[in-house]
């Protein structure tokens, strides 16, 4: 609220430089017109929504990525080999690399599905009495999808309580979506934000790997794989050293 009300105090009608600035514009220009849903009110929660579903959790899958390899540098040989081999040392990563590196792809694939940053979907309320597999569902009840519980189901996934590319690899060596990754949901309500949260893991992660070997400091001799509770399920604080390759 103290940021909306910032910019209405600098802003200029000629320069808009964010999302709020427009957003400001577009409630003067739709004020007088009936049940208009511009208003302060769903701006703030527009914006909540852009830092926890654009930023927030992409941010922390990377958190968890790098702890990852850092707890599995055979992994993070693997990967760093592939990169090299196709890639080279020099090439600026762009997201349609992620075709021709099939394993890295599903390194970071299982970094998505075994962090499980979000346990259960935000909510939803039944339109109308329905029936899901044989069970009554009342018009009214409150669901929540258990998305966490998908991932690691043992009929869909080897070894599912391990961190295994392999999960996403076929017998050949290509890259294979399972049927039972649903990190973004699934259907009408599937997240709006997952190609690009896709996208910016890839170039990042892969970006990161190409110049930096990460290795726990000197003397850390545990890793700590726990999360922390909460909106999303975060590693608990750590240190790293990001070599130079």
């Amino acid at each position: 609220m103290q940021e909306i009300k910032s910019h209405r105090e600098r802003r200029t009608v000629e320069e808009h430089k964010d999302f709020i600035d427009f957003y400001l514009d577009q409630m003067e220009k739709t004020k007088n017109v009936p049940n208009s849903t511009y208003d302060e009110e769903n701006m703030l929660h527009s914006v909540f929504d852009l830092f926890l579903g654009g930023s927030e959790t992409t941010a922390t899958t990377l958190r968890w990525a790098l702890l990852y390899m850092v707890a599995y540098p055979d992994i993070q040989e693997k990967v760093q080999k592939e990169l090299d081999a196709v890639l080279g040392s020099s090439h600026q990563i762009d997201y349609e690399d992620r075709k021709k590196l099939p394993y890295t792809n599903a390194v970071i694939h299982e970094i998505i599905r075994f962090s499980s940053i979000i346990l259960i979907t935000i909510p939803r309320q039944a339109v109308k009495d329905t029936t899901v597999l044989g069970y009554q569902v009342p018009k009214g009840t409150i669901i929540m999808a258990n998305i966490d519980s998908t991932l690691f189901d043992p009929e869909y996934w080897e070894t599912p309580h391990q961190f295994n590319p392999g999960h996403f690899l076929d017998k050949d060596g290509n890259f294979v979506i399972r049927e039972a990754f649903l990190a973004f949901s699934a259907g009408h309500r599937v997240c709006l934000g997952e190609v690009m949260a896709k996208m910016e893991l890839f170039i990042i992660f892969c970006s990161l790997l190409q110049t930096f070997k990460f290795t726990p400091p000197e003397g850390d001799k545990e890793i700590n794989l726990s999360f922390v509770f909460g909106s999303t399920m975060k590693p608990h604080p750590y240190k790293l050293c990001a070599v130079l390759r």
